[in-house]
């Protein structure tokens, strides 16, 4: 049966960037931890779903996803500047430390690109905005 619309399926991922990186993955060691969403809810990037609708069960594939259909292109307004005052005291602000910033939309990642005498630089956009990313995949179910 292939994967349509509004299909719940449940798959084992690898994802990587050109260079081979592996960001993110479902299995680690002995233990896989599968990746299950419903297509056309929204819960994983456009490019993703796309890729995954018309397989069928056992199937594998590898697949690449440009940055406008993955986490889009960064975006220079994303990129705020902010009083060190605003951030807790400890730990001490670091270029490369990941906050948590909660929204109205929920908790997103923020990381610190720049560190100031007095202020920080926070860039909001998405970690993986303006990469190309490439995934190999295996269906393991589909309800």
């Amino acid at each position: 049966m292939a994967i349509k619309d509004k299909d719940k399926v449940t798959l084992d991922y690898e994802g990587r960037f050109e260079n081979g990186e592996v960001f993110d993955t479902s299995k680690h060691g002995d233990h896989s931890h599968p990746l299950t969403f419903t297509i056309g809810e929204g819960n994983v990037i456009p490019g993703f779903e796309k890729a995954v609708i018309g397989m069928e069960v056992n199937e594998e594939k590898e697949f690449s996803i440009e940055p406008e259909d993955a986490y889009g292109m960064p975006d220079e307004r994303l990129v705020q500047e902010i009083p060190k005052t605003a951030l807790p005291s400890e730990p001490e602000a670091q270029v490369g430390m990941t906050l948590v910033m909660q929204t109205p939309q929920g908790d997103i990642p923020v990381v610190i690109s720049e560190v100031k005498a007095d202020s920080v630089v926070l860039n909001l956009n998405h970690p993986l905005a303006g990469k190309k990313l490439i995934f190999k995949i295996k269906v393991l179910k589909v309800e």
